[in-house]
């Protein structure tokens, strides 16, 4: 599903990823963790179209079957929209709009006819106990709430890949475990993969895949089948 190959990027004289390799099978849930500073964003952002990685050397970036690093802008952003998916601690739900039309607003960018991109945002919205919770803005919600609505809005154009940066970091210890529980069940039901940047060792744990970033590398992955 992600197949990557020697990403580097560097900000003037500051190099921040070091060559970094990996591959992500299709419905895997992956942890990526380390201090902060180690590269763990930059190629969060970098996987997920946000970022380009440095030209030179030369690497290659493959997110179900396409060769990224061979799109324009434009191709970029078209190919974001229809395959990957974001959440990010702070949900950045826009106020001025309820929790279905925050769901909507990628279907809509993607030209999705108002019916369907409402019926996949309430199926979405009910699976994650939002059901009620349709028509209220984001100030009426919990940040619980806001969260989910957060998660619902980075599924509803079924991406390929969901990539999650500190999805827990801003809630209570009992909705940050209803949401890493949740990932797994997103992950039985729609089959996403999953890429979560988190310094939360249970999450991390949970995963099917640990990898740990120290000063710009992969220098550890481990790497448990049996996990669910």
């Amino acid at each position: 599903m992600i197949l990557a190959e020697n990403i580097h990027k560097s900000y003037g004289a500051v190099e921040v990823l070091k060559g970094v390799s990996l591959n992500i099978r299709k419905g895997e849930i992956v942890s990526v963790v380390g201090a902060s500073g180690a590269g763990k964003t930059t190629l969060l952002q970098i996987l997920g179209t946000l970022d380009t990685p440095s030209p030179s050397p030369p690497c290659k970036i493959t997110i179900d079957g396409q060769d990224i690093t061979l799109l324009g802008e434009k191709q970029l952003a078209l190919f974001r929209n229809r395959h990957i998916g974001f959440i990010f601690q702070f949900h950045q739900l826009l106020p001025e709009f309820t929790a279905m039309e925050n769901v909507c607003i990628p279907a809509f960018i993607r030209d999705t006819p108002r019916s369907e991109a409402e019926g996949r945002a309430r199926e979405l919205m009910e699976f994650l106990g939002l059901g009620h919770r349709l028509h209220h803005k984001p100030a009426e919600l919990s940040g619980g709430e806001q969260q989910r609505v957060a998660v619902a809005r980075a599924l509803v154009n079924q991406p390929s890949v969901v990539l999650a940066d500190e999805p827990s970091g801003n809630l209570d210890s009992s909705s940050a475990d209803r949401l890493h529980r949740l990932f797994f069940e997103l992950r039985e039901r729609f089959g996403q993969t999953f890429v979560i940047v988190t310094h939360n060792e249970e999450l991390a744990e949970m995963a099917d895949r640990k990898l740990t970033m120290v000063d710009g590398r992969i220098v550890d992955e481990n790497d448990d089948p049996g996990k669910p």
